[in-house]
C-alpha cells in the first residue's frame, strides 16, 4: 500500500472522495484542491481509468525538508531514477510551492530536472530529454512550508481530457467539472427513474456526452490515447490489460442497453457539428439528439417526460457582454415557467449568478471552478404554480424608477392619445444610475411571412431598452445590477411581462452597427403611426426598423410629397418612402445596400396599399446610384448612417462626405425641389458654405424635427431643408 494523492478542482473534494471511495480506494480524505488515500498500484490504476472527477493521481516516491537549493536536489537525488525512466527517456516536471523559502516555482522544477538528468548521466553517460508535451514520465514536486513531496504523476494528460473532444467551442466546460454538475444535480438518479436529459446550450455536447457516459457506467478514461504511467519503467502491464479489458467488456454491455434519452440543442450549426463529431468519437452518437434553435423557442423533448435541464449559459466575463447574457436569461426563465413544470434545472453560471435572473429560486447554490474561473451551480425545481416570476421587494433605487415611469407614463399620456401615437419614448436617463432609454411600442404580433396582422386581435405594449454603455468606472457587476433592475421596474411599472421586453446595448462603434443581427427570435410586430402600418423586429436587430426619433421628418416627407417623384437614400425599412406615398407622391424610388431592408421595405409598401413599378426598390450604394441614375425628383430624402465599412461599397464617413453627397442630390432635383437631410452624429457639422455654392438655400430644421417625447434628448439628430434655388 502507498499513500496517493488525487488532485481535483476546487469544490469537488468531497464528490471525488466519494466516488475514488466506491472505486474500493481505501481511508479516502478530502483536503484542498483534492483527496489523500492508501491503495496500491491496482487502486492507482483504477483511479486512472473510472474517475469522472479527478485530474490527476500521484504516487509519491519521497518527502524530506527543503529548505533550500541544496536540501532539494539532495532530496532528489535520493531516489533510483533508473527504477523509474531509462537515460534515453523523456520527462516534465511540475512544481507549486507555497510558503517556502524557495519561493519560485520554475526555480524548483529546474532543481528537481538537474538531479534527476544529472543523476542518469553520470550512471549511464546519456541524459534524458525534457518533453513538456508527451513525457515518457512526469514528476510533480510539491513545496509547502519547506517540506517537500516528490510523487511520480501517473495519470499524464490531466485526467478531464478523455481523449473524445477533438472540437470545442470559445469558452469549453471541462469534462471533470461536467460531470461534477451532473453527480450534484443527481443525474444517475433521475436516469434511473426514466428521466430527460436536456442541455438547450449545448455547445460542442460536453455535458451530454459525460450524462450519456456516466448513465452507462462506462469508464470515461477508455477513450484516452495513454496515460502516463504507460512508459514508467513501474508500470505492470499485465495487471493494466486486466483492467481496461474488465472496464471495456462492461461498457459494451452498458452501452447496448443504454436509453436514447439525451437531447441537445444549440443556434449555432458550427457547435452542433462539433457535439455530433465529439459523441462519435466517445461512442454514443446513436444516443444522443441534437437540434438547432435558440433558447426563445425551446420546448420539452418529449411531451409526457420530464426530466434534468442542464446548461452551461454564457455570462458575462465569458462569452459575450453581460446584456446580451442577461437577455438570453430571460428567456430561458421565461421558458422554463411556461413550459418545464416538472423538471429539475441545473445551471452553471459566473461567480455572481443568482436565481432572479431567470425569475426562479433556487434551491440551491454551489460553487465550481472551471479551471481558474469560479462558477455558480445552481439547482432549481419548476413547479406548475410557479409559472409567474419570484415576486421580490423592490430596493429603494428600483422603487423611485418605478415612480419615475409611472409619473411620465401620465405625462405622455394624454398628448399621446390625443396625437394617436403608438410608439414613443418614455425615459431617457432621467436617473443618472439607470442610463437605459425606454421606448414603448404597441403593437399586434406578426408571423415573419404574414401579409398583416389579425386586426382583431387586441394591441399589446411591448418595451425595448437600450442601455448606454456604462464607463469603464463602473464596475460591470454593478452595471449588471442595475440593468436588472430597470427590467424589474419596467416590468412591474407598465406591466409588461419579461417575455415583451427587449433589451440592447447600444455603445459607441464604426460601421455596420444599423444592420447588426443580434438574435433570431423572427418575433414580428406590426405598429402603427399616423394611420399607417410598420413591421418592426425589436430582438433581431440593433435598430427596431422605425425610428422614433424621426416620426416628425416622415410627417414633414408626407407634407412636401404631394404630386412628386421621390427619391429615398440610405432608405432602410422604406418608413420615409411611405409617408411619402401616403402624401401622394407620384413615385417612390427607394435605394439601399441590404437586401434584407429592403425585402422590410417592400413589406411596409404594400401593407400600405402602395404596389407596382411606381415604388421601385434599389439595392446599391447611394453614391454609386446617383452618378449612375438620369432621373429627376421633386423630392429627396436622405438619411445616412454616421459611419459605414460596408466590404460592397467604399467606406463613408457622413462629417466627411456629405457636401459631395448632397451635390450630387442637387443634380437629381426638379427645379424648386426639396432635399431633407438628417443624420444622428452629434458632433455633425453641415457644410453651409460648399451647399451654396451648389445653387441650394438651407434651412435648419433640427428643433422642429425632434418629437415631444425625446425632449431630454434635443440633439438626438440634426435635420436640414435644402431647396434648389
Amino acid at each position: 500500500m502507498s499513500a496517493l494523492f488525487v488532485t481535483c478542482a476546487k469544490g469537488l473534494e468531497e464528490l471525488l472522495r466519494d466516488e475514488i471511495t466506491a472505486l474500493g480506494v481505501a481511508q479516502a480524505r478530502a483536503g484542498v484542491a483534492g483527496v489523500h488515500a492508501e491503495g496500491d498500484l491496482e487502486a492507482a490504476y483504477r483511479t486512472c481509468l473510472q474517475s469522472r472527477l479527478a485530474s490527476r493521481v500521484l504516487w509519491p516516491l519521497a518527502r524530506f525538508a527543503a529548505a533550500d537549493a541544496r536540501a532539494l536536489y539532495a532530496g532528489v537525488q535520493a531516489i533510483d531514477w533508473s527504477a523509474h525512466l531509462a537515460a534515453t527517456g523523456s520527462l516534465a516536471v511540475d512544481a507549486n510551492v507555497a510558503q517556502s523559502a524557495l519561493a519560485h516555482s520554475q526555480f524548483v522544477a529546474q532543481t528537481v530536472k538537474d538531479a534527476v538528468v544529472d543523476q542518469l548521466r553520470a550512471a549511464h553517460g546519456q541524459r534524458p530529454d525534457v518533453d513538456r508535451a508527451d513525457p515518457d514520465l512526469r514528476i510533480n514536486l510539491h513545496l509547502h512550508r519547506d517540506q517537500a513531496v516528490l510523487s511520480l504523476d501517473l495519470s499524464g494528460a490531466p485526467l478531464h481530457q478523455r481523449g473524445w473532444r477533438l472540437q470545442q467551442g470559445a469558452a469549453p466546460l471541462k469534462e471533470n467539472v461536467a460531470a461534477a454538475l451532473l453527480l450534484r444535480a443527481r443525474w444517475p438518479q433521475v436516469y434511473a427513474g426514466g428521466g430527460l436529459l436536456f442541455d438547450p446550450l449545448c455547445g460542442s455536447g460536453t455535458l451530454l456526452i459525460e450524462g450519456a457516459l456516466m448513465a452507462a457506467g462506462a469508464a470515461p478514461g477508455l477513450t484516452r490515447a495513454r496515460f502516463g504511467f504507460e512508459r514508467w519503467r513501474g508500470h505492470d502491464a499485465a495487471l493494466w490489460q486486466r483492467l481496461r479489458g474488465q472496464a471495456e467488456a462492461q461498457a459494451h454491455t452498458a452501452l447496448a442497453a443504454l436509453r436514447p434519452v439525451f437531447h441537445g440543442r444549440d443556434r449555432d450549426p458550427a457547435a452542433l457539428a462539433a457535439a455530433r463529431g465529439n459523441a462519435q468519437r466517445a461512442g454514443v452518437a446513436g444516443f444522443i439528439q441534437l437540434e438547432r434553435g435558440d433558447v426563445a423557442h425551446m420546448l420539452p423533448p418529449a411531451a409526457e417526460a420530464g426530466g434534468l435541464l442542464v446548461g452551461n449559459p454564457p455570462y458575462g466575463e465569458r462569452l459575450g457582454g453581460m446584456p446580451e447574457a442577461l437577455a438570453l436569461y430571460r428567456a430561458l426563465g421565461e421558458r422554463l415557467r411556461a413550459h418545464f413544470a416538472g423538471w429539475r434545472v441545473a445551471l452553471l453560471f459566473g461567480e455572481q449568478g443568482d436565481g432572479h435572473m431567470l425569475g426562479l429560486k433556487p434551491e440551491r447554490s454551489q460553487r465550481l471552478y472551471n479551471g481558474a474561473l469560479a462558477c455558480t451551480l445552481l439547482q432549481f425545481s419548476v413547479h406548475a404554480e410557479r409559472a409567474a416570476p419570484v415576486a421580490a421587494p423592490l430596493p429603494e433605487t428600483v422603487g423611485m424608477l418605478v415612480n419615475r415611469l409611472h409619473k411620465r407614463a401620465q405625462h405622455l399620456r394624454k398628448r399621446l392619445a390625443r396625437e394617436g401615437i403608438d410608439c414613443y419614448r418614455l425615459y431617457d436617463a432621467d436617473l443618472p444610475e439607470y442610463a437605459v432609454a425606454i421606448d414603448v411600442y404597441h403593437g399586434r404580433e406578426l408571423g415573419a411571412a404574414a401579409a398583416s396582422a389579425d386586426p382583431a386581435a387586441p394591441l399589446q405594449r411591448w418595451l425595448h431598452v437600450q442601455e448606454y454603455q456604462a464607463p469603464a468606472t463602473i464596475d460591470r457587476a454593478v452595471a449588471a445590477r442595475r440593468l436588472q433592475d430597470v427590467l424589474r421596474a419596467a416590468s412591474h411599472a407598465l406591466e409588461v411581462p419579461r417575455t415583451r421586453i427587449a433589451l440592447k446595448t447600444r455603445a459607441r462603434g464604426h460601421g455596420g452597427a444599423r444592420y447588426g443581427r443580434m438574435a433570431e427570435r423572427d418575433q414580428w410586430l406590426e405598429v402603427g403611426e399616423g394611420g399607417l402600418h410598420f413591421r418592426v423586429n425589436l430582438f433581431d436587430y440593433l435598430d427596431t426598423g422605425l425610428f422614433l426619433d424621426h416620426r416628425n421628418v416622415r410627417a414633414r416627407l408626407r407634407d412636401c410629397a404631394r404630386g412628386v417623384e421621390v427619391l429615398n437614400l440610405f432608405a432602410y425599412t422604406g418608413t420615409g418612402s411611405v409617408c411619402a406615398a401616403a402624401g401622394g407622391a407620384r413615385a417612390t424610388t427607394s435605394v439601399d445596400l441590404s437586401a434584407t431592408y429592403l425585402e422590410w421595405a417592400g413589406w411596409n409598401l404594400l401593407r400600405n396599399g402602395f404596389r407596382g413599378s411606381a415604388h421601385r426598390l434599389v439595392q446599391a450604394d447611394a453614391r454609386a446610384f446617383l452618378a449612375a441614375d438620369t432621373r429627376r425628383y421633386g423630392l429627396i430624402y436622405v438619411d445616412p448612417p454616421t459611419f459605414s465599412n460596408s466590404k460592397r461599397a467604399e467606406d463613408f464617413d457622413v462629417q466627411r462626405e456629405h457636401a459631395q453627397l448632397l451635390c450630387a442630390c442637387a443634380a437629381r432635383l426638379d427645379a424648386g425641389g426639396l432635399i431633407v437631410f438628417s443624420n444622428n452624429f452629434r458632433r455633425f457639422r453641415l457644410d453651409a458654405e460648399t451647399l451654396a455654392a451648389a445653387g441650394l438655400a438651407v434651412e435648419d430644421w433640427s428643433v422642429p424635427s425632434v418629437p415631444f417625447d425625446f425632449e431630454r434628448r434635443g440633439n438626438i439628430h440634426g435635420c436640414w431643408l435644402l431647396r434648389a434655388r
